[in-house]
């Protein structure tokens, strides 16, 4: 990675391998829906923070509200912003993510036209990474035999009926409110939800996405895919099954087309 910072926005296709700073290799995919013709309200980021350090993040403009995808654009950019400003003064990366989150989420509410974006940041520091989110993009980190190491909780009463017991996640992928978000980044009610530090084996892989992936897959199914092999191949296997399921809906599977963005992060084996 040569580039302070890479940025994918409403791009209509795009699947790149990028080498990152922290000792690893990161893998982006990006897809409008298959259902629609405007523009992809996803949005992408990959950040040299320096000193090693690499920051993940992925942002969904909310769909049916105006410009979702300049709402997750905005987003990433007021991160990277705080992240870069970040370097020259004596802010830690923590403390330049969440004034990333505080900072987006004034720029969209100053928009004033209801524009808002979910937004997913991961902080890879050598072996270790922080997850810190609004909204139901998702992350999940799991080990080469499919141990699920770490796993975001949407900010979405379908979430919360998962993290409490009441709803199975079998039950909460088809449920009729899984679209209702209660957190999001536009609004001055927003809160970022951040995980305890999480320290990443070799070959350990961690996947950010938007919703378009976890609407249509189990947790378990994404780790099938994604827990061992080259990271390029199998991360576009599971965007190509996504894909299928979002145009061929079948009784006994989920089937929610939508925009598609991940992102696949492995540490380097050494």
């Amino acid at each position: 990675m040569t580039e302070t910072a890479k940025i994918y926005e409403a791009r209509e296709h795009v699947e790149e391998r990028v080498d990152c700073p922290a000792g690893g290799q990161a893998i982006v995919y990006s897809a409008r829906s298959p259902d629609k013709t405007t523009a992809n309200e996803d949005c992408a980021g990959i950040i040299d923070a320096g000193d090693g350090v690499v920051v993940l993040a992925v942002a969904d403009g909310l769909g049916g509200q105006p410009g979702g995808e300049h709402a997750s654009a905005l987003a990433i950019r007021a991160l990277c912003s705080c992240i870069h400003a970040a370097r020259r003064d004596t802010m830690s990366n923590r403390e330049a993510i969440l004034e990333g989150f505080d900072q987006a989420n004034q720029v969209i509410s100053n928009l004033g036209n209801g524009s808002a974006t979910t937004l997913l940041v991961v902080e890879v520091d050598g072996d270790r990474i922080r997850s810190y989110h609004v909204g139901d993009s998702g992350l999940l980190a799991c080990g080469g035999r499919g141990k699920i190491k770490l796993e975001t909780i949407a900010h979405s009463p379908v979430g919360y009926a998962v993290e409490a017991g009441v709803l199975s996640e079998r039950e909460a992928i088809q449920h009729k409110d899984r679209h209702i978000v209660s957190n999001v980044v536009g609004d001055p009610s927003m809160h970022v939800g951040m995980s305890s530090p999480l320290r990443l084996r070799p070959r350990d892989t961690v996947v950010l996405a938007s919703d378009g992936l976890f609407d249509n897959f189990h947790a378990w199914e994404i780790v099938e895919f994604v827990r061992q092999g080259p990271l390029l191949e199998s991360t576009r296997s599971l965007a190509e099954q996504c894909r299928i399921r979002m145009t061929e809906p079948k009784a006994d599977r989920p089937s929610k087309p939508d925009d598609l963005t991940i992102i696949a992060f492995r540490r380097s084996k050494r």
